[in-house]
């Protein structure tokens, strides 16, 4: 048995299965409510199989010259130019004495004020 409560909804009472909370509520007619209801009997169409589906349509090749005429042509890719393989080297030295150089300045700055934080705190 179930009980329904104020708001409608079924919840399981002591004596019920566990599948009893999982049922439709009894509507009142006469029909079993472990049973779902009938299907409609369908008919199936003519020449096709019993199980009432006769498949995807038939496709239909599509004619010889369905795509439209292409007119422009791409150019063909251009040449990168040349690269200058020391000159890359020279500028790539230049940028890593530069961030050496932040970083040095940056380490500097940070060990002093360490150094002045404990200095305040021992003395």
């Amino acid at each position: 048995m179930a009980l329904v409560a104020s708001d409608g909804v079924t919840t399981p009472s002591g004596g019920s299965t566990s599948d009893d909370y999982w049922r439709r509520p009894d509507t009142g007619d006469d029909t079993v409510a472990d049973e779902p209801p009938a299907a409609p009997a369908a008919t199936p169409p003519a020449g096709g199989p019993a199980t009432g589906y006769s498949g995807p349509p038939p496709s239909v090749a599509p004619p010889a010259g369905w795509r439209p005429p292409v007119h422009l042509q791409p150019a063909p890719p251009r040449q990168l130019p040349p690269q200058d393989m020391a000159d890359l080297d020279a500028a790539e030295q230049r940028s890593q004495r530069v961030t050496y150089g932040f970083g040095a300045a940056a380490g500097v700055v940070l060990l002093v004020l360490l150094c002045l934080l404990c200095s305040r705190v021992i003395f």
